[in-house]
């Protein structure tokens, strides 16, 4: 069986380098699981990260493009900040992250294009 929170936990360490101490082992991270709603990482990086991520039928640059698409609806700010991070590292260009931001514009509106654009901006530290 599949440990997917380990899974989850490498993933990101391949996504985001640099965000976890190299010399924590992978069952040892620890995100805040004794604070309030201290399960929600694990069930994110179970569920999200183990388990979506790592699914064939996808690149992960096609997934980071359907991620931002998804997100940037939802005007999630903080979300979208790591995931330029992740969209950069899955191999997308900085020109056809901006892109994403223009397409949405006309789908999710205008304001949800502008928080992207925001959460970019810091994401990617321009």
């Amino acid at each position: 069986m599949t440990n997917l929170r380990d899974q989850g936990v490498q993933v990101m360490r391949e996504m985001l380098p640099g965000l976890l101490p190299d010399d924590v082992p992978n069952d040892k991270v620890d995100f805040g699981s004794a604070g309030f709603a201290g399960e929600l990482m694990d069930i994110g990086l179970e569920g999200i990260f183990g388990r979506l991520w790592t699914r064939d039928g996808l690149a992960r640059r096609d997934r980071s493009l359907v991620t931002l698409g998804i997100l940037i609806a939802l005007k999630a700010e903080s979300e979208l900040e790591s995931h330029f991070r992740i969209a950069k590292q899955n191999g997308l260009t900085e020109d056809e992250l901006a892109e994403v931001i223009y397409h949405a514009s006309g789908y999710a509106g205008f304001p949800a294009a502008n928080t992207a654009k925001a959460a970019a901006i810091k994401g990617l530290g321009k």
